[in-house]
């Protein structure tokens, strides 16, 4: 196991909890990232912290259940989670009707990675876990591949609005990033993580940090803990319009319903992005658009390929008859294309439009969808539905049964091996020993 054999068994312990989650916190190969690896964990976590967050769940879940399964008074353990909390490693969200507080192990993605970052000062050592990060995620591609590797990512791609061609019959409100601000609860601004990262790197672009908006329930979180600040949704649009004169990229929370967040981002500092350009992975899910332009006005400026966040566009040399010389075209390549329409936004002849893709990409209808399809392309589905053989409450086992059942009929067969060798696997465990 290598460095696995020098971490503590705390530590051991919540690496065995955290392969749990949707996206996993994976043992890398490559020396460097898992120096970084180990060194997260122990910046992170104290060996106390570790031990508590190792036995804690990956779905919300009422204190009254937990202090059962950690047989402690509900207070004590409250004030044991309250640090946790306030460093992100612990998420703890509150009904909006009832006031009444759940927690849940936060994973690394979208999770405490990115707390880690939010905030400009806290408990961190901001440089110590920025190099950590660094080290695990780009020493080889073992969290990249984790995180993007499937067909269910976490993020989605948002077309810029002002660019889609005005005979598109109908845009549905999840498709803009105006409609997603005006109907969201609550909303909140914090430091971007990957460009503060970048910061303590000395690698940082000149965009501005305070950019990256959460909404809904992931807000709530963001403000009372300190993550970020409140702002209304006016405040929220000027941002995302002055993102867009940057040429940044909007990735939402790849779900229809009720998205997390809306992230502003740059190829040079964007995690998301960099697994494109760097691992070649179809890190973001692509909107329902595509760029088209018209050769008519196009001068061949060349200013769509450069501004491209993943290098998606190519200038080729075309002939054009009474011409001596060949002129430039832009050649769209529309598999790697996540139609976010920098490159209209961007051209100065207003010659790119952002039409209809003929065949979109699926987006979750919601949390719930993205995570069961999450685990199951990664095999963990039975983790998901029973946690340590405590079966999940009506409600939630409700939206799952939901979301497994819009899927195609070979995932829905896969999914019912997953479940049916839990099962199997309890029953084994669990069988009283028959005399010979």
């Amino acid at each position: 196991m290598g460095h696995m054999s020098q971490l503590k068994q705390e530590y051991r312990g919540l690496m065995e909890r955290l392969d749990h989650h949707a996206v996993a916190m994976r043992r890398p190969e490559d020396e460097r990232a898992l120096q970084g690896w180990r060194e997260l964990l122990e910046v992170m976590y104290s060996p106390e912290e570790a031990e508590l967050a190792s036995r804690m769940p990956m779905m919300p879940t009422r204190l009254s259940r937990l202090a059962r399964r950690f047989d402690m008074p509900e207070e004590e353990l409250r004030a044991k989670l309250e640090p946790l909390c306030d460093k992100g490693l612990v998420m703890d969200l509150v009904s909006r009707s009832s006031g009444e507080a759940k927690y849940l192990l936060a994973p690394p993605v979208v999770g405490f990675f990115e707390f880690s970052m939010m905030r400009a000062h806290d408990m961190f050592d901001k440089l110590s876990v920025a190099k950590a990060m660094d080290a695990y995620m780009h020493g080889d591609d073992t969290f990249a591949r984790e995180v993007f590797g499937n067909d269910t990512v976490v993020g989605r791609a948002m077309v810029h609005e002002d660019v889609m061609a005005a005979d598109i019959p109908e845009v549905l409100d999840w498709e803009r990033t105006t409609s997603l601000l005006r109907e969201a609860e609550q909303i909140a601004v914090s430091h971007c993580y990957c460009r503060h990262k970048a910061e303590h790197l000395g690698e940082a672009c000149d965009v501005p940090q305070e950019i990256c908006l959460s909404l809904n329930g992931g807000a709530e979180f963001i403000i009372r803990r300190g993550f970020g600040r409140e702002i209304d949704e006016e405040q929220a649009l000027s941002i995302v319009t002055d993102a867009r004169k940057l040429g940044l990229v909007q990735i939402a929370d790849n779900v229809q319903n009720e998205p997390a967040y809306v992230c502003n981002c740059c190829a040079c500092c964007c995690e998301q992005l960099s697994a494109i350009n760097d691992f070649g992975l179809k890190a973001v899910n692509p909107s329902g658009f595509e760029p088209h332009y018209n050769p008519d006005v196009c001068k061949g400026c060349s200013r769509c390929s450069r501004a491209c966040p993943i290098a998606a566009i190519a200038m080729t040399p075309a002939r054009t008859e009474g011409k001596r010389k060949n002129e430039l075209r832009p050649d769209f390549d529309s598999e790697l294309c996540i139609g976010c329409g920098v490159c209209a936004t961007t051209c100065p002849q207003g010659g790119i439009r952002m039409e209809r893709r003929t065949e979109p990409s699926h987006v979750p209808e919601n949390t719930i969808e993205r995570v069961v399809r999450q685990m199951l392309e990664r095999g963990r589905l039975a983790d998901l539905l029973f946690d340590e053989s405590e079966s999940r409450g009506a409600a939630f086992l409700n939206h799952a049964v939901k979301a497994l059942t819009r899927l195609p009929p070979a995932e829905r067969a896969l999914a019912s091996e997953q479940v049916k060798s839990r099962f199997v696997s309890f029953a084994l465990k669990n069988a009283p020993a028959i005399d010979a």
